[in-house]
């Protein structure tokens, strides 16, 4: 019995990664928003798919905006010219920037299913660009 549980168990993980999505976030100096973007800077995902991080240009990283992640993922804060990958674990909403472009408004927003964080990733204050950025990011959330 326990044998035809673990079976299942591992058909259902199987056939979860099987659907799920890889989204290719580029680091630019320059893109279709202004200079110092992700770009796409919002992205609706699902619980299971991955988020590659690609240092276009040079001189970029990928760091978790504090108190705007899920409750159980774990921070997040890659070196410079890094790729990355971040694997979406929970439901909700995780900000994102780039440290040394932060207030240049190099950041991104990416919804996990419901935003069940909304309203503690919302009361989030950003410095500079990244204040306007991330209101309009805000926008695009479902």
């Amino acid at each position: 019995m326990i044998k035809k549980l673990m079976a299942g168990a591992m058909l259902a993980i199987i056939a979860a990664s099987a659907n799920a999505e890889t989204f290719e976030v580029r680091m630019l100096n320059k893109g279709e928003e202004g200079a110092m973007v992700f770009e796409p800077a919002y992205i609706k995902a699902e619980v299971g798919d991955v988020i590659h991080f690609v240092p276009t240009d040079k001189g970029h990283n990928v760091e978790n905006i504090k108190g705007m992640l899920p409750d159980g993922v774990e921070p997040f804060k890659t070196k410079f010219n890094e790729e990355f990958e971040l694997v979406v674990k929970n439901e909700g909403l995780y900000g994102v920037k780039c440290t040394p472009h932060y207030a240049m408004g190099m950041v991104a927003l990416i919804q996990a299913g419901e935003p069940v964080n909304l309203d503690e990733t919302a009361a989030v204050k950003h410095k500079g660009k990244a204040k306007s950025r991330m209101a309009d990011l805000f926008e695009k959330v479902e």
